[in-house]
């Protein structure tokens, strides 16, 4: 009888690798959407943008866990796309790719540099986690805004989340799309004539670099991708056991944001959530094995990426109220977590305090958002009461 390890594949990595990309994708895809639109991005573009998503997250996740033999699993920023809503406005496409290009090189330079550690000892947890807060506040309150238009509907979503949240915490997002897309059938609001089946092209972008879009918009993203997803990323590695220098994994998923950037790839980072169902004894009791649920997870982002104008059309079938409603109960754990960070330590509560209300502003400056200025002035402060506190 042929043992399963001989076997070429198991059934567990498949299926973890699926639900890993699947929870990915019910619980963030409509914010790039989102982001896209911000700058008036067409369905052609938004096409491109998820075709170079899932290209660069299949090809990095393949590739870094076949190489190092560890579960690496790669996505995209998903509070960087948060970011990318309220601060691409004002801006044209050009101008947002010449962005991107400069965040993913200053990824690239912390990775060959191996500052890495450097900046996790710059800038404290509780700033950084001031301005997610700030940065996905809004997404959190569009869901109450949803309900005031479909309360049933917005309702149920809610209802359903909070049931599962504790019971089936690895499926309750992808369940309450489902019980999403299943009332809003039954209320005849969903656009079945709109989904069509298409191979994604690819639409070239071609960049332009400004001062105000680069302070505004590339330094914001990529303290935001660093601090909110590879730090996060990493330490779930590390809380698994599996040691990997961080540096490279930075550099390469920081290429892979340069290259594919003009065709919409704005952010690659470790994943850290979705990573963690590639972890577990579930998955497979040698934990040297583990790696292989990442590789059928990057097919997996490639098979997206191909058909992303189908994606694209998929979700454009749903009424906005829907899209609003799990774009903002897919967030509710991460702003509630990054609040809690936030106002945990006593000595940098009010910086922290001042960092949220400021992003949450959206206060515009110089052309530069509110996330920028957040975390500069929330820096600020924490500085000035930290050296008087010293006198």
């Amino acid at each position: 009888m042929i043992k399963t390890r001989l076997l070429p594949f198991r059934i567990a990595h498949i299926v973890a690798g699926f639900v890993a990309v699947l929870v990915g994708y019910t619980s963030s895809a409509v914010i790039i959407f989102q982001a896209a639109d911000a700058i008036g991005a067409t369905p052609e573009q938004i096409s491109s943008w998820l075709w170079a998503l899932g290209i660069g997250m299949g090809l990095t996740s393949i590739g870094l866990s076949l190489f190092y033999k560890k579960p690496i699993l790669t996505a995209w920023s998903t509070p960087g796309a948060a970011l990318l809503v309220t601060s691409l406005s004002g801006l044209s496409m050009n101008e947002a790719v010449g962005a991107f290009i400069v965040s993913s090189m200053l990824i690239v330079l912390f990775g060959v540099a191996g500052w890495f550690n450097l900046f996790v000892r710059s800038i404290p947890t509780e700033l950084a986690s001031a301005m997610l807060a700030g940065v996905l506040f809004a997404f959190g309150i569009n869901v109450f805004v949803a309900m005031q238009s479909n309360v049933v509907l917005v309702g149920l979503m809610l209802g359903v989340f909070f049931t599962l949240k504790f019971r089936l915490p690895r499926y309750a997002i992808f369940l309450t799309l489902i019980v999403g897309v299943f009332t809003s059938l039954v209320q005849g609001e969903v656009l079945l004539s709109s989904f069509e089946t298409s191979l994604t092209t690819p639409v070239w972008v071609t960049p332009k670099f400004t001062v105000g879009a680069i302070i505004g918009v590339a330094i914001p993203l990529f303290i935001v991708t660093m601090a909110s997803q590879n730090i996060p990323g990493y330490a779930a590695l590390r809380a698994h056991g599996y040691q990997v220098n961080p540096s490279p994994l930075m550099t390469w998923t920081g290429l892979a944001g340069v290259i594919l950037a003009p065709f919409g790839g704005y952010a690659f980072n470790l994943a850290a959530i979705t990573a963690a169902i590639c972890m577990t004894p579930e998955v497979d009791e040698d934990p040297k094995q583990r790696f292989m649920a990442p590789v059928w997870a990057g097919l997996f982002y490639l098979l997206t990426g191909i058909f992303g104008a189908a994606v694209v059309s998929l979700f454009l079938m749903f009424p906005t109220e829907l899209v609003m409603a799990i774009a903002g109960i897919a967030l509710i754990t991460t702003i509630a977590n990054s609040l809690t960070i936030a106002l945990s330590n006593d000595q940098s509560r009010e910086p922290a305090l001042l960092t949220f209300m400021i992003t949450v502003s959206g206060i515009s400056l110089f052309g530069i958002g509110s996330a920028f200025w957040g975390l500069l002035i929330g820096l600020l402060a924490n500085y000035w009461l930290s050296k008087n506190q010293q006198i």
